[in-house]
């Protein structure tokens, strides 16, 4: 396993505020929230970014993103929405060398985004 932030708190390394861990990913409440409600959805696989999936990850982005509605949920924000987003590189904003998922949701979501 890399030992990205992402990494250190799955190991418990660090602490963070966790939504819902399953056997494929563990969801946090980002540190530096861009929305009222921000949450990040890691997948335990180290994948570095969409660039790095493969076919064989299908079932596993699947259930991320099954995942995300079932946090929204949890949430209480499926009804009024939600934005999930994927950073992929330097030019697509990715800061953290790890797949992850934005769950931002509590206020209207402009577009484009900021």
């Amino acid at each position: 396993m890399s030992n990205t932030i992402f990494h250190k708190i799955i190991r418990r390394e660090i602490p963070a505020t966790i939504v819902k861990e399953t056997d494929d990913y563990i969801s946090v409440h980002d540190i530096a929230p861009k929305s009222p409600i921000h949450v990040l959805i890691i997948p335990k696989k180290t994948i570095r970014n969409i660039n790095d999936v493969s076919q064989k990850d299908t079932e596993l982005l699947g259930r991320l993103l099954i995942g995300a509605k079932e946090i929204a949920e949890l949430l209480g924000v499926q009804e009024n929405g939600y934005r999930l987003v994927i950073n992929n590189g330097p030019d697509g904003g990715q800061t953290v060398d790890q797949l992850h998922i934005h769950l931002l949701a509590g206020r209207q979501q402009g577009w484009p985004p900021g």
